[in-house]
């Protein structure tokens, strides 16, 4: 699909307004408290000049900024917000008291790009926002206490002095972006999917990471939403012992496309999107799928009608089976046409014990159980939306690359987790027809 480098449309529900889409379509070793003393003298030495934007971080627990609506409704996902009582900072320590250089592309309706807390770290300093309108790209600016712009991603990847972005654009344009930022020789974190529709991108983008030795990471939320943790902890401890089924599920109705750039959410394939729900197995345990057989019902929906939209996709709601690459079995879903609540969230079940978020765990590790407690955030650094998931997203790429450690959400795992969609689609296309999966591995 044809999209300018630098979309301005960012990631999971980021949309604009509806005056504005037909406009779209036609486009060592110290101390915490020294370390705290350091990033704020550093940062009131700096001020706001053009190569030292961000402001002096807080202290104290920051609330997340309203949420972005569509109308006078909330965009699914911000209405999830994660506590920002002063437990959710402690025991935070740093790990190193170098800032990291950042820049920051895409800041569309929902503002996916400045909703992390990137600005807000005490590792990071913001050195440029970007974004191909300009007014949005004031607005960034703003908020990420930096006056430093460009008018697309192709003239910020060229700054030497950044060395690390979030790509927060458009989702067909997401693997295409990365790959730029990896040419020029920085870290790249994404917004979802790793890829959109495309297996041939998927593998350009698994070589460009291995490659270029940087840390690629995508931000998927469900990851860090409080029941996957959980899950992932406990996984680890060998609390489920051999997983024999897993289930995730993306559940978000709507009547009509939202406005995007370009058009891109016109009728798209639901299996397109499925990260939030395959997290619920491919973030739990490192795995993949091998196989699928998926199968869809016709939507009653006029845009979710193949004959009304560019991706000839008739399917609001689609369900997948996958056989698992140790052995289980998952069923993941996403729906876009059916009425009620909406949910992204999961179940496992294992030969010694079973997760859900209702129930939380159940099993033979009842009385032993790891510590399940999300990580602490550094202060001023808030959890944010999507179950309070946003902050610690940023937390793990920042320390990944101090630590110079994969982040959790590798390549490996973010092609696991998106890939598998597109085949499930091409099942879907098939009648059901059970198709193998292509799989993703580090390489280290």
């Amino acid at each position: 699909m044809e999209s300018n480098l630098n979309s301005p449309n960012s990631a999971d529900n980021q949309q604009q307004g509806d005056s504005e889409q037909e406009k779209l379509k036609g486009n060592s070793s110290f101390s915490r408290r020294n370390f705290l003393n350091t990033v704020g003298l550093g940062a009131a030495a700096l001020g706001l000049g053009q190569f030292g934007c961000a402001s002096p971080k807080k202290t104290a627990a920051a609330a997340a900024p309203a949420a972005p609506a569509v109308g006078n409704k909330t965009i699914a996902g911000f209405d999830e917000v994660g506590g920002t009582d002063a437990s959710v900072h402690e025991g935070w320590t740093p790990v190193s008291n170098r800032k990291v250089r950042v820049g920051l592309v895409g800041y569309g309706l929902s503002t996916f790009s400045g909703a992390f807390s990137f600005q807000d770290h005490p590792n990071v300093e913001i050195v440029a926002v970007s974004d191909l309108y300009p007014d949005r790209c004031d607005k960034l600016a703003v908020r990420a206490r930096c006056n430093k712009k460009y008018p697309s991603l192709e003239e910020m990847v060229k700054d030497d002095n950044i060395e690390a972005i979030f790509v927060a654009t458009d989702a067909p344009s997401h693997a295409r972006h990365a790959i730029e930022v990896l040419k020029h020789g920085k870290h790249v974190a994404v917004a979802v999917p790793a890829v959109f529709g495309s297996l041939e991108e998927a593998d350009e983008l698994y070589e460009a990471v291995k490659r270029s030795g940087k840390k690629y990471m995508m931000f998927e939320t469900s990851c860090y939403r409080e029941d996957l943790y959980a899950m992932k902890q406990i996984y680890d401890a060998g609390g489920f012992g051999k997983v024999i089924y897993t289930e995730g599920e993306y559940f978000h109705y709507g009547d009509k496309a939202l406005p995007s750039y370009k058009g891109w959410r016109d009728g798209n394939p639901p299996m397109f999107y499925l990260t939030h729900a395959t997290a619920y197995y491919v973030g739990v345990t490192s795995g993949s799928f091998t196989d699928v057989s998926c199968i869809g019902k016709p939507s009653h929906l006029p845009y979710l009608q193949g004959a009304n939209n560019r991706y000839k996709n008739p399917y609001g709601t689609q369900i997948a089976m996958f056989r698992t690459s140790d052995g289980g079995s998952s069923r993941m879903m996403h729906s876009k046409d059916t009425k009620g609540w909406g949910a992204e969230e999961g179940r496992l079940r294992g030969e010694l014990g079973s997760f859900s978020r209702q129930l939380g765990y159940q099993g033979d590790f009842k009385d032993k159980l790891p510590n399940t407690k999300r990580p602490p955030l550094p202060p001023g650094v808030a959890p944010g939306y999507h179950g309070g998931s946003h902050g610690h997203l940023t937390e793990e790429f920042i320390r990944a690359i101090l630590q110079d450690r994969q982040p959790w959400v590798n390549i490996a795992d973010a092609l696991n987790m998106s890939a598998p969609g597109i085949i499930a689609h091409q099942s879907c296309m098939k009648g059901g027809e059970t198709l193998k999966i292509p799989q993703f591995k580090m390489w280290s």
